[in-house]
């Protein structure tokens, strides 16, 4: 199953790609596909907090992921 994903500021700037398609072998919710970032790219440990959109809507952990979504990694912006 391959998952397009987005990556946005200093999540970008950490993997050194704005987007990369993901091979998954099974389904898997959005909780677990965190996990599988943060196993394949160990430098996103540190970073606590962010949002994960599918095709463009904000989702839960519990969503399941389909074939061709596009997930987007958005983490927490601060301006002043």
């Amino acid at each position: 199953m391959k998952i397009k994903t987005l990556f946005f500021g200093i999540v970008a700037d950490l993997i050194g790609e704005t987007e990369l398609n993901i091979v998954l072998e099974n389904s898997i919710v959005v909780g677990s596909f965190k996990l599988v970032l943060k196993e394949k790219y160990p430098q996103l440990k540190n970073i606590d907090s962010y949002a994960i959109a599918v095709n463009e809507v904000y989702a839960k952990d519990i969503l399941i992921l389909k074939e061709g979504d596009v997930v987007a990694i958005i983490p927490p912006v601060s301006g002043g």
